[in-house]
């Protein structure tokens, strides 16, 4: 497996909307395996395949503690098909984003569908930190970032910081 560099604001890249997959196979396989190791080398929960230069509708997660069993997810063109009424709010932060977190808010129980490392369609209903986790990298796959659920203000600022970030390190 290898660790993959992570895309980072403001890198327009992560505004793009990614292709769905057509097939399960090694070579896709091979990328979630990739994946996964960059996200937990991070260290991070989630991960969109964008977020390392890669525009397929897939991702990663994995929201189990520290102290339990890894529990390695992939996703591979999902979809949420439906969202509760009800909101729920969790700081959230971003692999390509360091260092920055936000209070949002999302649907606090979701149904996804999507297809699993076995090319077989599969549905889950996710709620909690997984629920969260699954909207923020779901929102990756549509050139959305999670600083797109906070106000206008907040959002220039930190795309205003990490331009100018950006434009120190390519002197």
């Amino acid at each position: 497996m290898t660790i993959k560099p992570l895309i980072i604001l403001p890198d327009p890249l992560l505004r793009q909307v990614s292709a769905p997959i057509e097939t399960v196979n090694a070579e896709l396989l091979k990328l979630a395996d990739d994946m996964l190791e960059t996200m937990y080398d991070a260290p991070g929960i989630g991960l969109a395949a964008i977020q390392i230069g890669v525009p397929k509708q897939m991702l990663v997660i994995d929201v189990s503690r520290e102290d339990e069993e890894k529990n390695p997810q992939v996703f591979i063109n999902p979809q949420i098909v439906k969202s509760s009424d009800e909101l729920s709010v969790y700081e959230e932060g971003c692999l390509s984003i360091p260092d920055y977190y936000a209070e949002v808010e999302r649907p606090a129980t979701i149904g996804v569908k999507y297809v699993g490392r076995d090319g077989k369609e599969h549905m889950l209903e996710a709620d909690g930190l997984l629920a969260t986790c699954l909207q923020h990298e779901i929102d990756h796959l549509n050139g959305v970032l999670f600083i797109d659920h906070i106000s206008r203000l907040k959002r220039e600022m930190v795309i205003k910081k990490f331009t100018k970030l950006a434009k120190g390190k390519a002197i």
